[in-house]
């Protein structure tokens, strides 16, 4: 019987250990994959009984699990602080949004590319509901300001432009695609969105 995968709860704050082990894995899974740290390589690391740890993850798919319910917050932080920063401002709040989804992607490395793909596809699936979410509610309201200050274009729908978008980021930003192209998420999901704001934006969009 398959186990049902589902992002854990971002923070224990009655319990700092929650997340000191979750940020130890968080530089460790990103940069050099999950398979490379051990649960005991942890514990010893942050100077905590093997006990405690699996108390609180009891395998390293919960923990892999928390380490990316905490990178989704942050990201979400990101996007919410960029949109709310420059809310009639459209050519600040692309510039913010190209800078702060660079900035996000920019910790994930090939070694854990490659470790969700042979490892962790089932978890992979929770990762793409989570970011499609994300992608319609941000940049859905993103572009739809932006056809409303004459900076995208307006024959054609905003929900079709982000409905395009998803297609793109889910056709493209997975890890056995990451790999064959030999491309990182963060150069992976620039090259989506440059495409994307080429065709979407009016001559004024493009000046701005």
């Amino acid at each position: 019987m398959k186990r049902a995968h589902k992002l854990a709860p971002r923070s224990r704050k009655h319990d700092p250990n929650w997340q000191r082990i979750v940020d130890a894995a968080r530089v460790h899974f990103f940069s050099h994959g999950f398979r490379s740290v051990t649960m005991d390589d942890l514990a010893a690391e942050l100077g905590i009984s093997k006990k405690t740890l699996y108390a609180h993850f009891p395998g390293k798919f919960d923990l892999l699990e928390a380490v990316l319910t905490d990178k989704f917050a942050g990201v979400e932080a990101t996007l919410k602080e960029v949109t709310r920063a420059h809310p009639h401002d459209f050519p600040a709040t692309l510039r913010e949004l190209l800078a702060g989804t660079q900035r996000e992607l920019d910790e994930i490395k090939p070694p854990f590319v490659r470790d969700m793909r042979q490892k962790a596809p089932e978890v992979f699936k929770v990762v793409e509901r989570r970011r499609a979410a994300l992608l319609q509610r941000y940049f859905g309201k993103f572009f739809g300001e932006g056809q409303r200050a004459g900076m995208v274009r307006k024959d054609v729908p905003a929900k079709l432009i982000i409905e395009i978008l998803l297609a793109m980021v889910q056709s493209i930003m997975n890890p056995p695609k990451m790999e064959e192209l030999g491309m990182m998420p963060k150069e992976g999901f620039t090259g989506i969105l440059k495409i994307i704001l080429e065709g979407a934006l009016t001559a004024k969009g493009r000046k701005a």
